[in-house]
């Protein structure tokens, strides 16, 4: 009796406004990969042999899934929270060793004519380990511990699918930063966050001296706003520059033909020598901080060099310095982007009508049914719907953060926010690649973008939160 009256409850407590949502978003994508992938000559809605017809059956499963999820007990994803990670960690494993190598990536299982990317699965899993790891007693986010801890649920998986290599997957794990700052992790972290992504810009963008040049004075800066001490400032300069001076006139007076920004380098670490006696003797407050900051960001730089050149297949270096004007190929690199943006300018205000667009129908854009199923929406929706598109990633944003806000549970509010971090994520990025805002590395748009393994894993990540939130009285972790 009590098991019935609890499913009862169930039901009634689940936000039918994010379901219907969920419906209304994977119905408007069925029928934008139906108008991308439609042929006269095979006109059957239900054709298994075209796109549109496989989508429709793994929309049909990922329903499936969805009411197996809410019919689940909700202290289910809290107790098996560590275990799930750790059989989605082992997958991500596995396909590096026997998985099958599909556009130069190693991220697929293939069963007969099923393909199955655990890297989708796999984010899920680390906000449902991450949520069950801040949800202890006693869980104090400022801790190294407990940093160590975190960074490590993040990055474990993130890294695995970097060696497929799949750099556009591995990359959302960091909006999960997010999360960490509805907990209680400070701003300067993010200032940093985004000092770096400047950095790393700058970097591909200006030589490394001009850039080490840039952040010495930055460095005396924000000593000044610190110390209000120009003695101290004006002290420090002086050694800065004695001694790059002493290496430059060695370099000259021996021939030794050491780069000039490597003569930049050895100046500030033998400056430091004599900061580290400075600050020892007269306790100069910041002072070490902000050398230590100012060593940091100039081997960051070195760092990024490393990534871009070592790590970023040519195809991504490219593409991110088409983005960035640094080069241009309009007709290689740039193509895609070139014909999305087309493509959505042409749809005008109110859009050319379902299955006029011309760029749609004539196949000028790549992958227009996965990666750039947005510019769909803009050539045959217009204006209207695209604005449509986007006030319903908006409303369901705004809506997951609203309850996840009610919870009782931190297990369920970190988890909401998680689920927050990962749709707000691919939303930008993808919806930013068909525009020429941001780089073009391959995600999907969620519930638009074709693709099984997508829709599945966006469906339990979702659906979970959903489940969570009808037990939102129960504490749940």
């Amino acid at each position: 009796m009590r098991n019935s009256i609890h499913r009862t409850n169930t039901w009634k407590n689940i936000d039918w406004i994010t379901v219907i949502l969920f419906l209304i978003m994977v119905i408007l994508g069925w029928i934008n990969i139906y108008s991308v992938e439609y042929n006269e000559s095979e006109n059957n809605l239900f054709s298994f042999s075209e796109r549109y017809g496989k989508q429709f059956v793994w929309i049909l499963l990922s329903f499936i899934l969805a009411s197996v999820i809410l019919v689940t007990d909700a202290k289910f994803y809290s107790f098996f929270a560590y275990l799930i990670y750790g059989l989605i960690i082992l997958c991500l494993l596995l396909v590096l060793l026997v998985g099958q190598e599909i556009h130069g990536s190693r991220s697929w299982f293939v069963i007969g004519s099923v393909q199955i990317q655990p890297s989708e699965f796999a984010k899920f899993a680390t906000i449902l380990a991450l949520s069950r790891y801040m949800s202890t007693f006693n869980f104090r986010i400022h801790t190294p511990r407990s940093l160590l801890t975190i960074t490590t649920i993040i990055l474990l998986p993130a890294a695995l699918i970097l060696l497929q290599p799949d750099t556009g997957s591995s990359i959302i794990f960091i909006a999960l930063v997010l999360v960490l700052f509805r907990e209680g992790l400070s701003v300067t972290a993010l200032l940093f966050m985004l000092l770096a992504i400047l950095l790393f810009i700058l970097t591909l963008i200006l030589p490394k001296l001009v850039l080490i040049l840039f952040l010495i004075p930055i460095a005396f800066i924000a000593f000044w706003f610190m110390v209000r001490n120009p003695k101290y400032v004006m002290v420090g300069g002086l050694i800065m520059a004695g001694c790059v001076g002493i290496l430059w006139v060695m370099n000259v007076l021996f021939h030794m033909d050491i780069s000039h920004y490597f003569i930049v380098i050895g100046g500030i670490l033998m400056a430091g020598l004599f900061y580290a006696y400075f600050i020892f003797r007269y306790r100069i407050r910041y002072a070490s901080l902000i050398f230590l900051f100012l060593i940091f960001s100039v081997f960051y730089t070195f760092s990024v060099d490393y990534v871009f050149h070592r790590v970023l297949s040519p195809y991504q270096q490219k593409r991110i310095n088409v983005l960035l004007n640094i080069q241009s190929d309009p007709f290689g690199d740039g193509y895609n982007v070139n014909q999305s943006k087309i493509a959505i300018g042409s749809g005008g205000f109110a859009g050319k009508g379902f299955l006029n667009g011309t760029q749609t129908k004539f196949k000028f854009v790549p992958e227009q049914s996965t990666d750039f199923i947005f510019c769909t929406v803009g050539e045959e929706w217009g204006f209207i719907g695209t604005t449509t598109v986007l006030a319903l990633f908006t409303f369901l944003l705004l809506r997951i953060l609203m309850l996840a806000e009610k919870q009782r549970s931190s297990f369920s509010r970190i988890y909401g926010y998680g689920v927050f971090s990962i749709f707000f994520a691919h939303m930008v990025i993808n919806i930013g690649m068909t525009i020429g805002l941001s780089p073009v590395i391959g995600i999907p748009l969620p519930f638009f973008s074709y693709g099984g393994s997508s829709l599945w894993a966006f469906t339990i990540l979702l659906f979970i939160f959903i489940r969570l939130d009808g037990s939102r009285t129960e504490l749940v972790g």
